[in-house]
């Protein structure tokens, strides 16, 4: 059963096109002083801090509406200061608003949503989007252990790709908010189609 959502203050990590979903990781490199604060701050605390994108790519930006909210698993503390960790996601956020503070770092106080658990999609879906993949996969150029994806969950498959998929910040945030597993598995095939459609006019890879 889903928990109600509930709201708390969270320091934030604004890294554009760096996306994280509830039960996946997300390997970061830490270097920037302000953010070694964070992690140092965070680690004294609950290990949690909130990863999300700002609306552009300048310092200060005006943040998206929704985050992910990650805990810090494995973590490695190198000599000169820098951090190497895998962030767990735990549970996606809305901002309320952000907080006027002395640190480093930004914070904000976020609502937390009610997550559903064990999300599935049809038959139909799975195939549709798993069919897409392979066509989208197949005009990039990615090399994909088939028999290793059909062997993930539909969760897993649907939000593993969505955090990968090299599309722009705006597709990858509304990807991000779509209210559950379906929505973000219609709204990943429209993207795919969209973009492969796109690089096969332009006769060239739009995707970094």
């Amino acid at each position: 059963m889903a928990t109600p959502p509930s709201t708390q203050r969270i320091s934030i990590f604004p890294l554009p096109g760096a996306m994280l979903y509830p039960g996946l990781q997300l390997p970061l490199h830490i270097f920037e002083p302000r953010y070694r604060a964070m992690i140092s701050d965070a680690l004294a605390r609950d290990r949690r801090i909130g990863m999300i994108q700002p609306q552009q790519p300048v310092e200060g930006a005006p943040l998206y509406a929704v985050g992910c909210l990650g805990r810090i698993g494995e973590v490695e503390a190198l000599p000169d200061g820098r951090f190497k960790l895998i962030l767990e996601g735990e549970a996606r956020f809305r901002v309320i608003r952000e907080r006027e503070v002395s640190t480093p770092f930004r914070q904000v106080d976020g609502e937390l949503f009610a997550e559903p658990e064990h999300e599935s999609l049809a038959a139909v879906e799975r195939a549709s989007f798993e069919r897409e993949a392979r066509r989208f996969a197949a005009i990039q150029g990615y090399r994909v252990d088939w028999e290793s994806v059909a062997r993930l969950d539909d969760q897993s498959l649907v939000n593993g790709v969505a955090q990968i998929a090299p599309f722009d910040p705006a597709s990858k945030q509304a990807l991000l908010e779509a209210p559950d597993l379906a929505a973000r598995c219609e709204l990943m095939i429209q993207a795919m189609q969209f973009y492969a459609r796109r690089d096969s006019d332009d006769d060239r890879t739009t995707m970094q």
